[in-house]
């Protein structure tokens, strides 16, 4: 299982739409579908689909599924079941992304679960999960996980 902001996308050029007051999620959004690819976590779920099925959970709000689907589609990723959180969902990603993950286990075995917010991370771990901390977009910006954790994604 592949998370897609800072995992596979590098979401660092649409940052500056979380750092104004109020943040503009739907401008944080929009500007999605131009995100450049992280090589080294396209390469990480090619060489996981060659002996496994992908599945994607993000904290994408369900209303970008077309966006999301098209991005995965043009950078060459594999098609597999994609998880998104609900429409005006605002819980933090650690409590959202961890309950989409739970829905997916109940139908197939998880191997692996990759994700670059730490606290995500240690929700997977709590929950028995093997985790990969994707840490190869540096840090995460320290704007997006106060974001994440304080207002969710809506």
């Amino acid at each position: 299982m592949f998370d897609l902001d800072g995992t596979l996308t590098d979401t660092r050029h649409r940052l500056r739409f979380l750092e104004r007051s109020p943040r503009d999620w739907e401008a944080f959004f929009a500007a999605a579908a131009d995100d450049p690819p992280l090589g080294r976590g396209v390469a990480l779920a090619l060489e996981h689909a060659a002996t496994s099925d992908l599945a994607y959970v993000t904290g994408r709000p369900e209303r970008l599924r077309g966006a999301t689907v098209d991005w995965l589609r043009a950078h060459g990723l594999p098609r597999g079941e994609l998880l998104m959180r609900r429409d005006g969902d605002r819980r933090p990603a650690r409590v959202a992304k961890p309950e989409l993950l739970r829905r997916l286990a109940r139908g197939r075995k998880v191997a692996v679960v990759v994700d670059d917010d730490r606290l995500v991370c240690d929700a997977y771990r709590r929950a028995g999960f093997r985790v990969v901390h994707a840490d190869w977009m540096a840090a995460t910006p320290e704007v997006l996980e106060e974001a994440q954790e304080r207002e969710g994604r809506t």
